[in-house]
């Protein structure tokens, strides 16, 4: 087999040429769901290492992806799944069991499991490509296969040389539209959607560059408190630093200047450990914006998620209201499902201004525009559009999960989710319950509790937890949930007596008296 070389113009040749199969892929597995369909799933996080260290157990979020098994519950569907590190077994039937109408051995002989047995921080993606033997296994499992398509957690060069050397689509957007998903090219989407956004700079690069931002913004604002700072590639807020201008009176340009400059190495981070030293290196290296920090005693944070499909069509899919957490709540906690009824339509239609926009340049699968929207005066609310992310965040697995369980449907007139049964469904999701307490806890025993205290999500009543990033339970005492509830009053209980119950279970148990004198 020939191999282009990677990044080379007979690799972007070949890529052009598996993408343009896509559309019949979708047409006939859309239109036929018993069509024979293989989905190559690679659940690596091909982001900036730096950035990726500031999450706890980053390399287990591969698991995030895990909702994908539920696609086996179509009758000639196969997954293979990769992995960094081999999947404890009973998270695997965890998952398995969650399937409804299929048995499990059934949906067992169409799993394939292949992990790399390899811990080190190197993306799955530039894992497997080092890996010529493994390479021949996977390209075997594809076969000839007509509707085999791959599918991942972001797409980078790597997945796109994967996705050639493995011959089959990649259904993720093009690397080469990458820049779309940064924060300054997120800013010219949002101008040219016409959608409001905080005023502010894009494209700096170095920290002059920051400063004069900050200069001009304070000069357009003179009442501005802060402005935020942002990491071109960060992301769930911890690549964000807000700069405060209390203790500065100017009299003149140069002097605004040169005392914004030496309060540059008091930026407040929003990740635990970052320093203005190691930020600066950064945003020398991937580039950032200042714009505008949006004020409000009371703010809510939206997110609209939307798709462009095979044939390069653009679909809302959700909105959420994110739950935000971090020094200045900026920082992605979990989400709940769906957005608040004021503004849930309105969010989705802006979500989808930018998705035709974003469909026009040629971007392809799942995205999300989050927002900071604060309320007016007459009730309504203002909404500013913060960031697009194009890749699966942290809302796309709890949708997700939540379709495949329930064969339900997202209605975009009302912006809610309806069941095959009629009712409305909703939840609250989180990738971070977590406690030291809960460290040393397997899968086993997580399930053994949700088991015995009827945590687990029951097919009946569709209602209940479906637990995820298992994985990260027994090392980081971390824990993923989706609480799924007939109402959002339910699920938020649900996400609450489920942190009681762990929290109960982890009390140290004292040892009996000794009767010893």
């Amino acid at each position: 087999m020939l191999i282009p070389v990677p990044g080379s113009p007979e690799e972007l040749a070949a890529f052009a040429a598996l993408q343009a199969q896509l559309a019949h892929v979708y047409e006939r597995v859309s239109h036929d769901p018993r069509s024979e369909h293989l989905v190559v799933v690679v659940p690596s996080l091909s982001m900036d290492k730096r950035e990726l260290e500031k999450i706890t157990g980053a390399h287990h979020y591969e698991e995030r992806l895990l909702f994908f098994l539920m696609l086996l519950r179509r009758p000639r569907t196969r997954v293979l799944f990769l992995t960094s590190q081999a999947i404890n077994p009973t998270v695997v039937d965890y998952y398995l069991h969650l399937l409804s109408g299929v048995p499990t051995s059934h949906a067992r002989k169409r799993l394939m499991l292949m992990d790399c047995s390899d811990a080190g921080n190197e993306p799955l993606s530039g894992k497997v490509l080092s890996r010529p033997r493994m390479l021949k296994r996977i390209r075997s499992v594809i076969g000839k296969h007509e509707t085999a398509h791959m599918v991942c957690f972001n797409s980078s060069k790597l997945e796109r040389t994967l996705a050639v050397q493995l011959g089959i689509p990649l259904y993720a957007n093009d690397p080469s539209l990458l820049d779309l998903g940064t924060k300054s090219g997120c800013r010219e989407t949002f101008a040219e959607a016409g959608i409001l956004f905080p005023d502010g700079f894009a494209r700096l690069q170095s920290s002059n560059d920051i400063t004069e931002a900050l200069a001009a913004l304070k000069s357009r604002h003179p009442d501005m408190r802060r402005a935020v700072v942002k990491l071109n590639d960060g992301f769930s807020g911890e690549g964000n630093a807000l700069f405060y201008f209390d203790g500065i009176d100017a009299a003149s340009a140069s002097d605004l200047e040169s005392q914004i400059r030496a309060k540059l190495p008091n930026l407040q981070f929003e990740a635990a450990f970052e320093t203005w030293e190691s930020f600066e290196v950064k945003y020398e290296d991937m580039g950032g914006i200042v714009e505008q920090f949006v004020e409000g005693k009371v703010k809510r944070s939206p997110s609209s998620q939307c798709r462009v499909n095979a044939v390069g069509g653009a679909q809302p899919i959700s909105t959420h209201d994110q739950v935000l957490g971090g020094p200045s709540g900026q920082v992605f906690m979990g989400c709940t499902f769906p957005a608040d009824e004021a503004y849930r339509l309105d969010i989705q239609d802006a979500g989808m201004r930018v998705a035709e926009v974003l469909a026009a340049k040629g971007v392809l699968g799942r995205f999300a525009t989050d927002f900071v929207s604060v309320p007016n005066s007459d009730g309504s609310w203002k909404h500013y559009a913060i960031e697009v992310n194009l890749r699966k965040g942290g809302t796309t697995h709890p949708f997700l999960t939540l379709r495949f369980l329930t064969d339900g449907n997202y209605d975009p007139m009302t912006g809610e989710f309806f069941a095959q049964n009629g009712n409305p469904k909703y939840y609250y999701a989180s990738d971070t319950l977590q406690s030291d307490q809960y460290k040393g806890l397997s899968p086993d025993d997580l399930i053994d509790i949700a088991v015995y205290h009827d945590l687990h999500f029951h097919a009946s009543t569709e209602r209940g937890v479906v637990f995820h990033l298992m994985g990260a339970l027994s090392e980081f005492g971390k824990l993923g949930v989706v609480c799924i509830g007939d109402n959002l009053q339910q699920a938020q209980f649900i996400h609450k007596r489920t942190r009681n119950v762990l929290d109960e279970e982890v009390v140290p148990v004292s040892p009996p008296a000794s009767d010893e004198g």
